[in-house]
């Protein structure tokens, strides 16, 4: 029985729904299972977008409610560069800068990222050229390794360009400011590596995963291992009493492995002895939760 289904996406392209499939798994989406190419069509149709062009990306997500990951359909960056280029009011963008590079062991990956980076998007407003600058933190949005994956190491794309991954990040996020008409949605590069919200969890999942960078980072400035033994103390307490086991597990890893680095280089004789005992455990999060 053959398929009549004809795909029309933004006037540039029409062909029968079953070749466009084709083309687009062994082209654009390798590897893709049908039904995720056809969420892209779908997608791509209610918008008028050319799906030839590419201008989203099928990213797969964990379904903490389901169990499993599922494919997920989102805007690339591209879309929204795309989209603003269009409205013959884009008059460019600053190249991103950079804040200080920091070193550290997340997950028991070591690697070396931008705290920040700052992009500044330039949009003809009344005549006059406005500009819209966004700053994104790189603890904020780094993508981790699979979303069922407990590990909070970051996966090999932002291992391998910690600059370029969270650049796009602060360049998604200007071009939102200076053109919110485009649409609110998060690219594939902000959203990778993470889970699909269900009801109010993107709230609270926010503010956990902002107090774990918090804690990480705070214990990872300590330059001796009875600073690191006190934050990581403190911050035991607070995973604790927020009944956070996850939260309270990765915490407890990061610590631990900065704190092995700090052993390690003070038996280099790279930093001075520092005889202070350790502290008791902060203690496990109740069972309960």
């Amino acid at each position: 029985m053959s398929n009549e289904l004809t795909v029309q996406a933004g006037g540039a392209l029409a062909m029968p729904e079953e070749d466009l499939l084709r083309v687009l798994g062994s082209s654009l989406y390798p590897g893709a299972s049908n039904d995720s190419i056809r969420l892209v069509l779908g997608y791509c149709k209610a918008a008028g977008l050319d799906p030839m062009q590419k201008p989203v990306h099928i990213v797969p997500m964990w379904d903490r409610e389901v169990g499993k990951m599922r494919d997920v359909v989102m805007p690339g960056i591209g879309l929204y560069r795309t989209q603003a280029s269009r409205t013959g009011q884009y008059v460019g963008k600053s190249e991103p800068e950079f804040g200080t590079m920091t070193e550290a062991t997340i997950g028991g990956v070591k690697i070396a990222f931008p705290e920040w980076a700052r992009v500044t998007v330039r949009r003809l407003v009344g005549g006059m050229v406005a500009e819209f600058t966004a700053t994104e933190y790189w603890l904020e949005n780094y993508a981790v390794k699979g979303g069922k994956e407990k590990s909070i190491a970051p996966n090999a794309m932002w291992t391998k360009r910690p600059r370029g991954q969270i650049a796009k990040c602060a360049t998604a996020q200007a071009l939102r400011e200076a053109f919110p008409e485009l649409g609110s949605q998060p690219t594939a590069d902000e959203m990778e590596g993470r889970s699909i919200q269900h009801h109010d969890d993107d709230a609270v999942d926010a503010a956990a995963g902002g107090a774990l960078a918090e804690w990480i980072a705070k214990a990872q400035a300590t330059n001796t291992d009875a600073d690191a033994a006190a934050v990581w103390q403190d911050g035991g307490k607070a995973f604790t009493a927020a009944k956070d086991r996850a939260g309270y597990a990765a915490f407890r890893d990061a610590v631990a492995a900065h704190r092995r680095a700090l052993k390690t280089a003070l038996e280099a004789n790279t930093i001075d002895a520092d005889p202070a005992s350790q502290p008791a455990d902060a203690g496990q999060p109740e069972d309960g939760q």
